[in-house]
């Protein structure tokens, strides 16, 4: 972070939110990632914010590697928070807040949704606020130091 700019936080979100705002807004809601994005820059307009989306595992595990030095990061697996073993330990050896945000609350939905191999690689989880959850992860990383 440099005199003339925020502290950086990477805002990195997985396979199929790119169809937010279009897919189950019933239970995703109708906002899209543009939407998030300016949604946070309007909240935090000292925060430099690198906003990454993709529906490929590895293009993921090296975003994350890009964050590393950052203030922190925010990541919304979508549903390689199940499974993704690959995500967990490329956010494991990270030395900076890492949070993870969900738009439902997961633990109200099927019992296969209820279980994140990426949450004990983190260390906040925020489920069922919409696209609020994402400005309380930016404002929990940055209570930690993280800017």
């Amino acid at each position: 972070m440099s005199p003339e700019t925020g502290p950086t936080v990477f805002i990195l979100n997985g396979v199929n939110l790119g169809a937010l705002g279009r897919r189950r807004p019933e239970v995703y809601g109708t906002l899209t990632l543009d939407d998030i994005e300016k949604f946070l820059r309007d909240r935090f307009p000292d925060v430099d914010f690198e906003f990454r989306q993709t529906d490929y595992e590895g293009e993921m595990v090296g975003f994350i590697g890009e964050a590393a030095g950052s203030a922190g990061v925010v990541i919304n697996p979508g549903a390689w928070t199940h499974y993704s073993y690959a995500l967990h330990d490329a956010l494991e050896w990270m030395d900076m807040p890492k949070v993870e945000v969900h738009l439902s609350n997961v633990h109200a939905r099927e019992g296969w949704r209820r279980h994140s191999v990426v949450s004990p690689a983190v260390d906040a989880v925020v489920a069922g606020m919409g696209a609020d959850g994402y400005r309380a992860a930016v404002a929990y990383i940055l209570s930690r130091g993280g800017g």
